[in-house]
């Protein structure tokens, strides 16, 4: 059996520490280290890196270590520690690039459709960024606000108030972990050993990587365009389009080094 690589025992250390900590009563973590949508108050330019060690709870943490100890252990044997980090952080990054263009798309989706309200940039970080469960009162009045003048003023209907509320909640939306980045690593180990055998949750047959990889995929991209979770109707909150970026940049950067044959230098 492979002994564990320095660079994977780092990476696990600190995702085990950055879940320790977040567990801790009295603490933000989640808030200041968890992605958030780049048009929200709560944007802080380091969430892009440190998104990529926080989980949500035990078994999301378990199984994208379960990932990395799997896979990263094996890339970085034969690439080396450096250009192995450098692929885990891009791949982690082009997650997270993704994802939030599908967010960002959204979000101005609707806001176009109520686009004959005439909104200022002010009003529109006003109305994207205020609480909404700070909006009403105990017998559902609108409480006076900036958020309640600026509806006042351009006469808002309901309709038009629940897509504001919608594309509200996606700005406050955020996105955390490690998948991203673990599916850059699943791809780039199809790339590497496409035939070797590996067994899908819950279909134990051995399936070759490169059907394996692609099966996932088509998967995430189903359940992702259809809000839903593998189990149930209800739409799901998983990043579904965090795994397919991470699995897209994996697979550009690793026909880039096989085109140039660059991954079989290395880094360090």
């Amino acid at each position: 059996m492979m002994n564990i690589t320095p660079v994977v025992k780092q990476l696990l250390i600190i995702n085990i520490i950055f879940f320790i900590g977040s567990q801790l009563p009295n603490t933000n973590a989640y808030e200041l280290f968890s992605m958030h949508y780049p048009e929200s108050d709560k944007f802080k330019f380091w969430q892009p890196i440190t998104t990529l060690f926080m989980h949500a709870d035990f078994m999301h943490l378990f199984f994208n270590m379960f990932g990395l100890y799997s896979f990263g252990r094996v890339l970085e044997q034969i690439w080396g520690g450096n250009k192995f980090l450098f692929f885990y952080i891009s791949c982690g990054l082009g997650a997270k690039l993704l994802s939030t263009g599908v967010v960002y798309f959204q979000i101005h989706s609707l806001m176009s459709s109520v686009s004959d309200l005439n909104f200022t940039n002010s009003d529109l970080k006003i109305l994207l960024n205020s609480d909404l469960r700070n909006v009403f009162d105990e017998n559902g009045k609108m409480i006076a606000s900036n958020f309640q003048s600026i509806l006042e003023r351009v006469r808002c209907t309901q309709e038009q108030y629940n897509i504001i509320e919608q594309a509200n909640l996606l700005t406050k939306s955020t996105s955390l972990g490690a998948s991203g980045a673990i599916y850059g690593l699943l791809v780039a180990f199809a790339f590497m050993f496409p035939n070797s055998e590996m067994v899908m949750m819950f279909i134990p047959i051995p399936i070759k990587a490169k059907y394996y990889i692609i099966g996932i995929l088509l998967l995430d991209l189903f359940l992702g365009l259809n809000g839903q979770s593998l189990f149930g109707r209800e739409r799901a909150n998983i990043g579904y389009f965090a795994h397919l970026g991470g699995a897209l940049l994996g697979f550009i950067m690793m026909w880039y080094w096989k085109k140039n044959q660059f991954n079989h230098k290395r880094w360090n």
